[in-house]
């Protein structure tokens, strides 16, 4: 198949000619002042207020309300919190990679396009179509965890319904302006904030004991049967692609530089604050769950019906209203991760147009300047979530999440690699004065990211090689290897594109370099701090 020509179909340098008309309604360059500009058109409309909470939105969601259930079940507390920590550090340095790019190339296609620019135009291809083929699935497994929620208060009524009516909201929060989605993620995501600070301190209230046993919990679960390893090495090698899939969306921040004001300085702040925040969220969390829930806890790992461990530890404290209460957030916090994957999948297959890897037509824009055909595209994938009524929610939700997981550890390992071929590229061209923030982790951190997550793509599916081979298991962790990899070689092969060279490496087109920043506003006075501070408390 044949989209277009590729950016590697052109003499060296790459042709980014010119081509003034109705850039709103198709993926031909511009000119914008002394910028090139090729993916940069949509409207800059998030604040930075928005973009932060976004952040966190795209994090806390299913992973850690559903996920941590399975993840203490098969691995018991103490395999949890180490899987989730390491995880936790592997995001870390995969963001400050990432924050370094987005800074400088603040676009929509982040580090899908990245992979195209600076390391090779078929490991674009493929990276781009995998990770916006993640977040269509990411949506899909929103769907259907609604239903798996549901089932907390009754089975009467029909889960596919629930799936619909939420389906049709996010298509509509995505379609109509990206000021609609920023301020609905803002809010939804302020609420799961505040309810996990309340989690937090009602989980230690019920562990110093204020439960319906009136009885002092302490550490007593980390020593009851198996535990605290469950399992053995497989119980904890299965850990981490939960984890994987709890922290998946913390990179998809770096897509929403493509519609962010004043990127260069939003994005670095971003980067520096948020992920501490949703680090604190989650390693507290994972630890305070497996201090109250024992991994003996029936319904964990249930594959027909989940109830998640955060409600269980709010009926503890012996409120049935309270177990309500979290469950509804819980619901709406699904909503809010559904938001956001729709979101960010819409924006890479607006980026695959652009790039003339996908028909030309999944680039055209609204009058709100919206890829609107790339929304209905990505939606339409999440159909799937209808399938759950046939196969059973808690069982096709686990398929779900398995493929997603990995599907983000390949997205860490690419953001490393294209992370050391920019750097190359930056030093080889004499422009790192030009870079709004460095990566302090570098050479080392990208390296550590791409080792690491190569190694537990591999051994992580332990679980289904033991006790028994389990086929559709193994199939849902390691199905996404294969298809990656004839992607790339069907690419380069079709296309025969090349490696691209540190001195031939495009980085002008839709840069924003360190030196065309106002340092006027750089200049705040302590009323802005301590709103600065104050922001990043909330």
């Amino acid at each position: 198949m044949r989209f277009g020509k590729s950016h590697h179909d052109t003499p060296s340098p790459p042709a980014f000619e010119i081509e003034r008309g109705n850039h709103e309604n198709d993926g031909l360059q511009a000119a914008r002042g002394d910028r090139l500009i090729v993916a940069d058109k949509l409207a800059r409309k998030l604040s930075s207020r928005q973009v932060q909470m976004i952040a966190i939105g795209g994090t806390i969601g299913t992973g850690l309300f559903l996920g941590t259930g399975k993840s203490l079940a098969t691995g018991g507390p103490a395999s949890m919190l180490i899987g989730y920590a390491i995880v936790g550090f592997i995001v870390f340095v995969t963001m400050l990679s990432l924050g370094e790019m987005a800074a400088f190339m603040p676009i929509a296609g982040s580090f899908c396009t990245y992979a195209g620019r600076f390391v090779d135009d078929a490991f674009g291809f493929a990276l781009t179509w995998n990770y916006w083929f993640n977040d269509a699935v990411s949506t899909a497994s929103d769907l259907v965890a609604l239903q798996l929620i549901l089932q907390y208060w009754t089975t009467k009524f029909p889960g596919w319904g629930l799936s619909l009516i939420f389906w049709v909201v996010l298509v509509l929060a995505n379609i109509v302006t990206v000021r609609v989605y920023g301020e609905l993620e803002y809010w939804l995501s302020l609420l799961k904030v505040i309810t996990i600070i309340i989690f937090i301190i009602l989980g230690i209230a019920v562990n110093c004991g204020a439960n319906t046993m009136g009885e002092y919990i302490g550490g007593r679960n980390w020593f009851i049967g198996d535990a605290p390893f469950v399992g053995g090495i497989g119980g904890f090698a299965s850990v981490f692609v939960t984890a994987a899939f709890a922290y998946g969306g913390t990179e998809s921040i770096a897509i929403t530089a493509g519609e962010t004001k004043d990127p260069a300085r939003t994005m670095p702040k971003v980067v520096r604050n948020v992920f501490w925040r949703i680090l604190l969220f989650y390693l507290l969390s994972v630890l305070i769950l497996g201090l109250n829930i024992p991994y003996t806890t029936p319904g964990l790992d249930g594959a027909d019906s989940r109830t998640s461990p955060f409600t269980l530890v709010f009926q503890m404290a012996g409120s049935t209203a309270a177990g309500s209460f979290i469950n509804a957030v819980i619901m709406t916090s699904v909503l809010s991760a559904g938001n956001h994957a729709l979101f960010a999948g819409t924006r890479l297959l607006y980026s695959l147009a652009v790039d003339r890897h996908a028909p030309k037509f999944f680039g055209r824009l609204n009058r709100n300047q919206v890829p609107w055909i790339a929304v209905l595209a990505t939606s339409a994938i999440s159909i799937l979530c209808f399938g759950a009524s046939f196969i059973g929610a808690g069982q096709l939700w686990t398929w779900l999440q398995n493929i997603v997981g990995v599907s983000n550890q390949l997205s860490w390992i690419a953001i490393g690699v294209a992370s050391l071929r920019f750097r190359a590229g930056i030093k080889a061209q004499g422009k790192e004065h030009l870079l709004p923030f460095k990566n302090w982790t570098y050479p080392w951190g990208p390296w550590f990211s791409v080792i690491l997550n190569s190694f537990l793509v591999l051994v992580q599916g332990w679980s289904s090689f033991s006790p028994s081979f389990k086929a559709v298991t193994f199939v849902s962790l390691y199905v996404e290897l294969p298809i990656m990899l004839v992607m790339f070689v069907g690419w380069k092969v079709l296309k025969r594109t090349k490696i691209v060279k540190l001195h031939e490496m495009d980085l002008e087109t839709d840069t924003y370099p360190a030196d065309s920043l106002d340092p006027k506003q750089e200049k705040i006075g302590w009323r802005e701090k301590a709103y600065h501070i104050w922001r990043w408390v909330l």
